[in-house]
């Protein structure tokens, strides 16, 4: 069993299907070729068990993250990654995740970002 991602065409995932094992064959199409041509929509495999770069099962990593609905796809760097959350916060090339300009602190607190103040801010609690 395999998963796969539809995308519109801004290569924004808008389904993620589950289908045959990859090294199958559809009436002799690969099967993104014909999950793809089925939807009428670009089709890319994509991992249930690959995250922020890495294989959860100890496998070569395949396209940084798991395509969820939303996520783009990016064909120059064959990936899936979400929408960038802040102008400030740059991707990281090896995981495809966003990255806050500052580091979160690590002190047990929920924070949320600020983007006015580029920086992290203690969320109170209600």
């Amino acid at each position: 069993m395999a998963h796969y991602a539809l995308l519109d065409e801004n290569n924004i995932v808008t389904q993620v299907i589950t289908g045959i094992d990859e090294t199958e064959l559809i009436e002799g199409l690969d099967p993104e070729t014909w999950y793809g041509n089925f939807h009428g929509k670009i089709c890319k495999r994509t991992s249930y068990n690959t995250r922020f770069g890495i294989h959860l099962l100890d496998k070569e990593p395949f396209r940084k993250n798991y395509a969820g609905i939303g996520l783009i796809y990016d064909a120059e760097k064959d990936a899936f990654y979400a929408p960038k959350p802040y102008p400030s916060w740059i991707l990281d090339e090896d995981t495809c995740v966003w990255e806050a300009p500052v580091s979160k602190p690590d002190d047990g607190l929920f924070y949320y970002w600020s983007e006015e103040t580029q920086n992290w801010i203690v969320s109170e609690p209600i």
